[in-house]
């Protein structure tokens, strides 16, 4: 088992940054690296595959909660509520209706609609992902249509969850007895929309229960000492969410951890901010396991002659279902053509649900259960890839850029700051601060000395200073000429760093009111976040 984590994690991760480098999705390569593995992986981990990608999943929707905005949310509530019945509800339909066509297949129209709530279900695994990157990104998060996406992917899959466990049900596999209601006796059918409504219900409240014990455990209570415990903590009870349907199913478990985590940010912002950061950490190698896992449970072999007829299907189905669904969802709202365009790619990918469900009928014998794996496997492999490259493709052609709202996203790339050093006393005291700065949050330091005489000896001596207090930090020291203050902010904005550091001065009499001129007019001239730093008495 040991050498078959190792090629999972090793391989997923090395091909999944060329395929990135590539400009395609690094998920993709992490699938096809699941497909050449499938042979080499050991059993017990294939036969684990499911339970990991149920932990997988149970990172990413914790994700998604700790990144929804609550304003968003209510400017776009009635959009993101119909994103998460309508286009997945046409979808399946139009599937239905299409197969019997496309396909050739006489088989009725319960196992049509079985297939298309096979096919209908979205991806958290891809969407969830793509649309936090928008978030971090700015793209569309003026209208919140990225928190509308992730709201209403996480109502579908309650939806087409349901349908599917309905309809097995009629087709002789399950229970079909009917259900007694305030007197009533209800179908099955008739009980579905009550279903629904109490899933839902149920997971938003036990998701703010959630987040209450985790605010009382690791806030009130103290359980925990470092912000590690914390996640370890968070990340199971999110599991446990996830899992608790498959003994007590009345409400959707992954709408519960969804819920938890939004819960967690309007409850206690700090400690929802540290288990972003977390969960980002958990998702780097939750992610690898995923896709990886992913391709390996796909059996090429069933897809047959179905290729040219199921891409057919899949195309049709989701330009005239689940387009019809798009139109409907965003009528009325203030959503241009072009953002509702974005849906198509933003709103297709199909890959966790399908893995899990997709096997299934054919499993409990039901007829056309071998064309309905067929199908599912066939819309991993081309909407799941498809979708997340699209995503990043077509979003800064169709969206607007908006203000990024720091406070619900994780930070994106690597934190740098900029430490303008002079060859005086104060340069130490700016490189122990950015040196403190930068181990708190893993970041990089560019120290940059101002010089008209580049071969100076205090230039060599600033440079052993920079050595030895940022020894074990990634830095670079540079070396240029100009005005001060132009250069130390043209340099900032052209490195992109986070923030800079530099020294303030005057330490007598009026002098303590002051700053350094260079200091006051970088001051008033960067847009970028300035630090001063002051030279203590006792240095």
């Amino acid at each position: 088992m040991l050498g078959s984590w190792l090629w999972i994690l090793a391989m997923g991760f090395f091909v999944g940054q060329i395929v990135g480098r590539l400009g395609m999705p690094p998920l993709l390569g992490m699938i096809l690296v699941g497909i050449l593995l499938r042979e080499v992986l050991s059993p017990e981990v294939l036969a684990a595959a499911g339970d990991l990608r149920l932990v997988a999943v149970a990172i990413i929707l914790m994700k998604a909660g700790l990144g929804l905005d609550r304003e968003k949310l209510a400017q776009q509530g009635s959009v993101a509520l119909r994103l998460g019945f309508l286009p997945a509800a046409c979808e399946a339909v139009a599937v239905a209706l299409l197969s019997r066509w496309i396909l050739g297949l006489d088989w009725d129209w319960e196992t049509g609609l079985l297939l298309g709530c096979v096919i209908g279900a979205e991806s958290p695994a891809v969407i969830v992902p793509g649309m936090l990157r928008l978030k971090s990104l700015g793209w569309g998060v003026a209208k919140g249509i990225p928190d509308a996406i992730l709201t209403g992917s996480a109502l579908s899959d309650v939806l087409m969850l349901l349908g599917f466990s309905l309809l097995l049900s009629l087709l002789g596999q399950g229970s079909t007895e009917n259900v007694r209601l305030l007197g009533l006796e209800l179908s099955p059918l008739q009980w579905l929309p009550f279903q629904v409504g109490m899933e839902i219900l149920l997971g938003v409240a036990i998701g703010y229960l959630a987040a209450r014990v985790l605010v009382a455990l690791l806030v009130q209570q103290n359980w925990t000492r470092n912000s590690t415990q914390e996640v370890l903590l968070a990340a199971c009870l999110a599991l446990g969410l996830v899992l608790a349907p498959q003994v007590w199913p009345y409400f959707s478990g992954y709408l519960a951890v969804m819920a938890m985590g939004f819960f967690l940010i309007e409850l206690d912002g700090p400690l929802a901010r540290r288990l972003r950061v977390g969960f980002d950490a958990l998702w780097t190698v939750a992610e690898i396991v995923l896709f990886v896992l992913l391709g390996a449970s796909l059996d090429l072999q069933v897809l047959g002659s179905l290729i040219l007829p199921g891409l057919l299907l899949l195309t049709l189905s989701l330009l005239l279902g689940r387009g019809l669904g798009w139109w409907l969802s965003t009528l009325g709202s203030n959503w241009n053509w072009r953002e509702r365009l974005f849906l198509l790619p933003g709103n297709m990918a199909k890959a966790t649900v399908q893995a899990a469900i997709g096997g299934i009928p054919l499993a409990q014998g039901i007829p056309g259960g071998e064309t309905i794996l067929a199908l599912a496997a066939l819309s991993i492999l081309t909407t799941a890839p498809l979708g997340a490259w699209l995503t990043q493709v077509c979003a800064p052609r169709l969206l607007e850029k908006g203000e990024v709202d720091p406070t619900k996203v994780g930070s994106q790339g690597r934190v740098s700051f900029l430490a303008a050093v002079d060859t005086s006393p104060l340069a130490e005291a700016v490189l122990r601060k950015v040196a403190d700065l930068a181990r708190r949050v893993d970041g990089e330091v560019i120290v940059l000395h101002v010089t008209d005489e580049p071969q100076g000896k205090g230039v060599e001596e600033l440079q052993q200073l920079t050595q030895r207090l940022l020894a074990d930090i990634r830095h670079q020291f540079c070396l240029a000429s100009g005005p001060l203050a132009e250069t130390i902010v043209t340099l900032a904005q052209e490195r992109q760093v986070t923030d800079i550091v530099i020294g303030k001065r005057g330490h007598r009499g009026w002098e303590q009111v002051l700053v350094g001129s260079t200091s006051q007019a970088v001051l008033e001239t960067s847009p970028i976040p300035v630090i001063l730093v002051e030279l203590t008495r006792s240095s």
